[in-house]
């Protein structure tokens, strides 16, 4: 038996016509898909008294008309639709009361479309700000109907980076080694200023016109899977941007949290997560957080809405489909109601059994974090769908383990510690692991601009458990120094723009330890796809001792040893004390530099290197 759910999709702009006058009318979805999990349909009508029309469907076999659902906005009606098993593609046709008709467009899936594989630890992402990554299409940089040109003098402005750019630097991504791309969001923000980080979105069913279009993010998917590469959406739940149309002509009084209205000091949020999971929290700090807006540019959503939360489960739903998405992020993710959250995860995870989603939630307590994702048992009994949570504690431990001294509280027990609360989760395999991300730092500036711990971190990152995530340009050593400021965070990447000196893509102008950096990105890329144990082997980690971290990967008898010395010298190191996994097993090899190594007597660990041997 298959569950029903009601549902929006596409936008697209529809010409009615009658004997009297020609009207547009906004429509979504413009269109939708036969052989869905979920059923019914739902496509909201949007135009001036739009809800005083009577409407009728011309029979159509395996679709059902179930009535218009009206709110107190005139300007909005919602046609209800049940697709059945039985129903082909093909077009439906409709009918105002003024004579007015509209045919309706029902695809054909992709096949195995349902069945589709979504990212897993066996995967590196690579996240993008599209706007600073690679210009491929000068001609879109500033749009006359957009309200910001481009200012790319301003580290806060427009540079125009796109997804063209994106497609002309697939084969250099291929050759990296990554294979799922993450960009923060394309969608239309059509915002006055600051509107590059595309996160106070103004069309939730629009590529903004300066980073493509619709058709260019399909083909952008298609080419990236002709490259092994998978395409994450960046999707924002929680809020919007304040030019969206919405904020003048809003669907139902209840839309938008506080009334549509953001006082400064009063209904801003209070960022405290922790409200969620507190047992002794009150209804008021609860609200205040949920509902609580970001900035006055970005109205924070009312999910309790029963049609915007159907809007934007199946704006999801829809653009996995449109797209061939493998994966989704969810911005913000605790920010939003969390009944709507339990009921948006599992619309699709019921619809895509294997695909995969993860959700920020900005807290460095894995407790918090754990109690998002599926599986695990809440005290309060509240159940998610969602498969994958970020790793926020490792990041932090990791920074601070490298820039410490040494000792029992200090170091590499940071990341000891870190990993040792896995058993809060309810799948340590499925959390994202990051060195950091386009809020934060870059990892290069974090470390002092210190190349050999850059290479300590992206090792540990790349060998541990979970699923990795590089942002852009780590492998080329982007810094940020001195400023922490969100527009040199996300510096341009080198050779993506024409003026430009410094080629990534090329090698030309890039420094002795940028090409370092690169060449140890890309050697530890290649043994992560070679060696399943170090994405998908069991770990077996020892507590940290004399400036080093051990640990092991282990799968289907593979067996990798990992050490990780960040002593200013060498060692001479003993690893008897991991006879439980090294079984009397007396050589390996490095697969740094495949040299053969003799376990039984102490190894060689130069200052600050890190050593992988595979047992033999």
């Amino acid at each position: 038996m298959k569950k029903t759910h009601t549902i929006f999709a596409v936008s697209t702009v529809l010409t009615f016509l009658n004997s009297t006058a020609s009207y547009a009318i906004t429509a979504s979805p413009e269109s939708w898909w036969v052989g869905m999990q979920n059923e019914s349909l739902q496509v909201m009508l949007h135009e001036g008294n739009i809800a005083k029309q009577t409407w009728q469907m011309l029979p159509y076999k395996g679709v059902e008309f179930k009535g218009v659902t009206t709110t107190n906005n005139a300007n909005y009606a919602f046609l209800n639709l049940n697709i059945s098993d039985n129903a082909k593609a093909g077009e439906l046709s409709f009918k105002a009361s003024d004579g007015t008709v509209f045919t309706y467009r029902l695809n054909t899936r992709n096949k195995n479309s349902a069945k589709r594989p979504g990212f897993t630890n066996t995967d590196t992402l690579y996240l993008i700000n599209p706007d600073r990554f690679v210009n491929g299409d000068p001609t879109n940089d500033s749009i006359a109907s957009m309200q910001e040109a481009a200012n790319p003098e301003f580290k806060g402005g427009r540079h125009g980076g796109d997804i063209q750019g994106v497609i002309n630097s697939l084969e250099y991504l291929e050759n990296l080694g990554v294979t799922q791309l993450w960009l923060t969001p394309v969608l239309e923000n059509n915002m006055p200023s600051y509107s590059y980080h595309g996160y106070a979105i103004t069309d939730f069913y629009k590529v903004d016109p300066r980073m493509g279009s619709n058709e260019l993010y399909k083909t952008l998917s298609v080419k990236a899977k002709e490259h092994g590469i998978g395409l994450v959406m960046d999707m924002v739940l929680n809020h919007f941007g304040s030019s969206h149309q919405w904020m003048s002509d809003m669907p139902t009084a209840d839309w938008v949290n506080f009334d549509g209205q953001f006082e400064k000091g009063k209904n801003a949020t209070t960022h405290a997560r922790q409200t969620i999971q507190d047992p002794h929290a009150s209804q008021y700090d609860k609200r205040q957080f949920n509902d609580g807006w970001f900035v006055e540019s970005m109205p924070d959503l009312n999910q309790r809405q029963p049609l915007l939360s159907t809007y934007l489960i199946q704006n999801a739903i829809w653009w996995i489909e449109y797209a061939n998405l493998s994966g989704i992020r969810v911005d913000t993710y605790s920010y939003s109601d969390k009944a709507f959250l339990a009921d948006w995860t599992k619309a699709i995870m019921t619809e895509y059994p294997n695909f995969n989603i993860v959700g920020e939630e900005w807290t460095s307590n894995p407790a918090i974090a754990s109690y998002w994702q599926r599986g695990k048992i809440n005290q309060d009994g509240y159940t998610s769908d969602l498969p994958s949570v970020m790793d926020f504690s490792l990041q932090e431990a990791l920074i601070k383990a490298l820039n410490e001294q040494e000792s029992w509280n200090t170091g590499w027990v940071r990341v000891y510690q870190s990993l040792a609360n896995d058993f809060l989760y309810a799948d340590t395999d499925n959390i994202l692991v990051f060195a950091d991300n386009h809020d934060m730092s870059r990892v290069y500036t974090e470390l002092g601009q210190n190349l050999a711990k850059t290479k300590l971190a992206m090792t540990l990152l790349l060998t541990t458990r979970g699923i990795p995530q590089i942002y852009y340009g780590t492998e080329v050593l982007l810094d940020n120094t001195p400023s922490n400021d969100h527009g040199d965070i996300r510096i341009d990447f080198p050779g993506g723009f024409r003026a430009h000196t410094v080629n990534a893509f090329t090698g030309e102008g890039l420094s002795k330890d940028q090409k370092d950096m690169l060449s140890t990105m890309q050697t530890l890329l290649k043994l992560r796809k070679e060696k399943p144990a170090l994405s998908e082997g069991s770990l077996m980690h020892f507590s940290p001792k004399q400036g080093v971290y051990s640990y092991v990967r282990e799968h289907n008898g593979e067996k990798v040893v990992v050490l990780l010395n960040k002593n200013l010298h060498d060692l001479e190191w003993d690893v008897s004390y991991m006879q439980e996994v090294l079984k009397n097993t007396q050589t390996g090899v490095d697969l740094m530099s495949n040299e053969s190594v003799t376990l039984t007597v102490p190894i060689r660990l130069k200052a600050m290197q890190a050593r992988l041997i595979e047992l033999e």
